[in-house]
C-alpha cells in the first residue's frame, strides 16, 4: 500500500511538472507571433531608444564638424533662405583655406538659381565636396517608383559628389535606421577622407550619443571668416557637414526643417537637425557603432528559452525565494539586453522575453491562487479594503501637487490693454464668431512677443494680458526684455492690422494697445485655495504696472515704464520723462516714461534736440512759465510725432490753466 502511494505521488509530481513546463511552452507560443507582427516593433523601437541612451559607446573623437545655417547666421547674413550659392561658394573657399578635408553639403541643389550664382558655385566645387541628393519614392498602381533627384549637372560635371540623405523612419516617425546604400550622404564622405566603408547590415540600428548640438557645431557665419571668428587650425584635416540647424523650432510639438525624432527625444523633447543625424551617421560606420538586430528566429528561441528559465524558477510554487529568483531572473534580461547592446552592439529586445518570463510567474502564481481559494478571498478581501482606498487617499491628498506658498523676488511686470475694445464688441455684437477670432489672433501676436523674449505669461483678462520676468526662470536682464517685449507687441499689433486691411478691406478693425511695465519686488508662487490655485505674482509693483498701462490712455503714449524700469533700460533707448505720479508707500512721486527710439537714435539730430528740450518743457510747466512751455510743446511735437497725442494733451492743460 505504502509503495504503491509514493508511485502515485511520485507519477504526480512528474505529471504536475510536465503541466508546468507545457503551460511555459504554451505561453512561449503565443508570444512567439507576436515578435514578427510589425505593429509591436514600434514597442521594440522605444526600447531601443531608452538602452541605447544609458552609458553610450562614444567615438574617439566626433567625425565632423557642423556648420550650422542657424538663427545666428539668418541674422547676419541678412537674406532669406534660400540663400544665394555665391554664398555657399565663399563658404567652401573659407573652409578649404582653414584647411578643412572634405566639405559635405545636406542642401539639395536640384534646380538651377541665377546663373551667375550657379556659375560661382561650380567653380568653387571639386572632387573634395560632397552635394546632397535624394531618393523620392511614389506609389504607382504598378507598384513603387523610387526616383533619384541629383544636384543639378553642372555642380557634378564640377567635380562634386552626390550623396544620398534620404531616411526611413519609423512608424512612430522616430529615425532609427541605418541608411544601407553604398552611396549615402555619410559613406561617400567616408570616402573621400579616405576612409571606405561597408555598408551596414539590413536592420542596423543608428546609435546616437547625445541630444541635439552634441557635435561640434559652428555658425556658417563664422565659417564664412574663420580666421576672425574660430580659433587657427579648428577645422584643419576636418570633415565639416553643412545644413540647416535652427534653434527657434526643435520641439516635437513645433517641428522645424529637416529635424526628426531620435532616442534622445524621449528624454529632452527635442528635435535633431537632420545635419546632426548624418555626422552621428557617419561614426556609426567609420566605427562600427550601430546595432545589428537579432533575427526574427533568435529571438523565438530567446522568447523560448526564457519561459522555461522561469519555470524552471518558479517549479515549486511562487514562495518568497521563488518571487525574488523572478526579479532578479528579469533583471538579468534587461541587464544582459542593455550589455549586449553596449558590449557587442548586438540588439536583442527584452520586451517579449520578459513578458514571457512574466507571463509564466504570474501563471504560476494564479494556479497557485486557484489551489488557495480561501487565501485567494482572504488577500482579495485585504486588497479592495486596503489598498484601493489607500489609493485614492493618496490621489486625493498628494501634498506636494497642494503645496500652496512663493518666494520674494525682484520682477518685471507688464500688462497690455487693447484700446477701444469695447466699442468693437459692441459693433461686433452679432458677430461673437469673428469677434473670438479677431481676439485670439490679436493676444496670439501678443503671447508670442512676451514668449520670444522669455517671459511668463501670468493670465488673460479678456483683452488685457498680464505677463511678468524674472520668474520662474531667472533672467538677469528682465526689465530689457520686458521692454523688448512689449515693442515687439506693437510690431506685432502693426502687422496684425496690415494684415487684417489686406484681407477686409478699408472696413477693417485696428487694433491699437497700451502698456504699462513696472519693476520692483513681488512675491512669485502658487497662489490660491486648496480647490485651485495659479502660479502669479502679488505686490505694490503689480499694482503699479497695472496703473501705468491704464495711463498709458491718458498720456496719449502706448508705452509707459516705471522708474525702476526706466533706470535699468537707460542705456539701450532714449527715455523721456512723461509726468511725476504718486506712488502707494512713498511720501515724494516718481517720474513715468516712455521709450522714444533706441539708444543709436540719439544720432538723429531730431532725437537728440527732443532730448534736450523736453526736461526744459517739463521743467517751464512746472514752472508756472507757460509761454515758454507751450512754445516748446510745439517745438516737440514737430521733433516726435509719434508722440503728438501726448503733447496735444499737455497743449490743451495749458489751455485749461490760461
Amino acid at each position: 500500500m505504502t509503495e504503491s502511494r509514493s508511485a502515485e505521488d511520485g507519477d504526480g509530481r512528474h505529471d504536475s511538472v510536465w503541466r508546468h513546463f507545457a503551460m511555459a511552452g504554451l505561453i512561449a507560443a503565443l508570444l512567439v507571433p507576436v515578435s514578427f507582427f510589425k505593429p509591436f516593433h514600434l514597442v521594440e523601437g522605444r526600447l531601443y531608444d531608452i538602452f541605447s541612451t544609458i552609458a553610450p559607446p562614444l567615438p574617439p573623437q566626433p567625425g565632423a564638424v557642423i556648420v550650422a545655417i542657424d538663427e545666428p547666421s539668418f541674422s547676419e547674413v541678412g537674406q532669406r533662405w534660400p540663400w544665394p550659392r555665391s554664398l555657399h561658394a565663399q563658404l567652401i573657399e573659407s573652409l578649404r583655406r582653414a584647411g578643412a578635408k572634405v566639405i559635405a553639403f545636406d542642401i539639395i541643389f536640384s534646380e538651377p538659381s541665377t546663373e551667375e550664382a550657379d556659375r560661382a558655385l561650380a567653380s568653387a566645387l571639386g572632387p573634395d565636396v560632397v552635394l546632397a541628393s535624394d531618393d523620392v519614392t511614389t506609389l504607382l498602381d504598378q507598384g513603387v517608383q523610387t526616383t533619384r533627384v541629383n544636384p543639378v549637372d553642372p555642380f557634378l560635371d564640377a567635380g562634386a559628389v552626390p550623396g544620398v540623405t534620404s531616411v526611413d523612419l519609423d512608424g512612430d516617425a522616430y529615425l532609427r535606421l541605418m541608411p544601407r546604400g553604398p552611396d549615402g550622404f555619410a559613406a561617400e564622405a567616408l570616402r573621400l577622407a579616405g576612409t571606405p566603408v561597408a555598408p551596414p547590415p539590413e536592420g542596423a540600428l543608428i546609435q546616437y550619443f547625445g541630444p541635439p548640438r552634441t557635435y561640434p557645431t559652428i555658425s556658417y557665419y563664422q565659417a564664412l571668416d574663420p580666421e576672425t571668428f574660430l580659433p587657427p587650425g579648428r577645422l584643419r584635416g576636418q570633415t565639416v557637414f553643412i545644413g540647416l540647424s535652427l534653434k527657434a523650432a526643435t520641439s516635437t510639438d513645433t517641428g522645424a526643417p529637416d529635424t526628426f525624432p531620435t532616442a534622445y527625444t524621449l528624454t529632452t523633447g527635442n528635435l535633431t537637425a537632420g545635419v546632426e543625424v548624418q555626422a552621428t551617421i557617419l561614426d556609426n560606420l567609420r566605427h562600427g557603432l550601430y546595432a545589428v538586430p537579432v533575427s526574427r528566429l533568435a529571438m523565438a528561441g530567446l522568447i523560448v528559452l526564457s519561459a522555461l528559465l522561469a519555470a524552471a524558477l518558479c517549479l515549486r510554487g511562487m514562495s518568497r525565494r521563488a518571487g525574488f529568483l523572478a526579479v532578479l531572473g528579469i533583471a538579468s534580461l534587461l541587464v544582459g539586453a542593455w550589455a549586449l547592446l553596449r558590449f557587442g552592439r548586438i540588439w536583442a529586445p527584452p520586451a517579449l522575453p520578459v513578458g514571457a518570463a512574466l507571463g509564466v510567474f504570474g501563471a504560476r502564481f494564479g494556479l497557485d491562487f486557484i489551489r488557495e481559494r480561501q487565501l485567494r478571498h482572504a488577500v482579495s478581501e485585504a486588497f479592495s479594503r486596503y489598498l484601493a482606498p489607500e489609493l485614492v487617499a493618496q490621489l486625493a491628498r498628494d501634498p506636494s501637487a497642494l503645496k500652496l506658498g512663493g518666494e520674494r523676488r525682484n520682477l518685471t511686470i507688464l500688462f497690455c490693454d487693447v484700446r477701444g475694445f469695447t466699442s468693437m464688441s459692441e459693433r461686433l455684437k452679432d458677430e461673437p464668431e469673428r469677434l473670438t477670432t479677431l481676439i485670439n489672433r490679436l493676444l496670439d501676436a501678443l503671447s508670442g512677443a512676451v514668449l520670444a523674449e522669455r517671459g511668463t505669461i501670468d493670465k488673460y483678462m479678456g483683452d488685457c494680458v498680464m505677463a511678468f520676468w524674472n520668474a520662474p526662470l531667472r533672467n538677469p536682464d528682465h526689465p530689457l526684455r520686458a521692454v523688448r517685449a512689449a515693442l515687439g507687441m506693437m510690431e506685432a499689433v502693426g502687422e496684425l492690422n496690415r494684415t487684417l486691411r489686406r484681407e477686409e478691406g478699408e472696413n477693417a478693425p485696428s487694433f491699437a494697445v497700451g502698456v504699462g511695465i513696472n519693476t520692483g519686488d513681488c512675491v512669485v508662487g502658487n497662489v490660491g485655495s486648496r480647490w485651485r490655485y495659479d502660479y502669479s505674482v502679488l505686490g505694490d509693483a503689480v499694482n503699479l504696472a497695472s496703473r501705468l498701462e491704464s495711463l498709458s490712455k491718458e498720456f496719449g503714449v502706448s508705452l509707459i515704464l516705471g522708474p525702476a524700469t526706466a533706470e535699468a533700460v537707460r542705456n539701450h533707448y532714449v527715455l523721456i520723462e512723461l509726468d511725476r505720479i504718486a506712488v502707494r508707500g512713498r511720501a515724494t512721486e516718481s517720474a513715468i516714461y516712455t521709450v522714444v527710439a533706441p539708444a543709436d537714435g540719439r544720432a538723429d539730430p531730431a532725437v537728440a534736440e527732443l532730448e534736450d528740450l523736453h526736461p526744459r518743457l517739463l521743467a517751464s510747466l512746472r514752472a508756472g512759465e507757460m509761454e515758454d512751455a507751450a512754445r516748446l510743446v510745439e517745438r516737440c511735437r514737430t521733433l516726435a510725432p509719434s508722440l503728438a497725442g501726448y503733447y496735444d494733451r499737455l497743449a490743451a492743460r495749458f489751455a485749461r490753466i490760461a
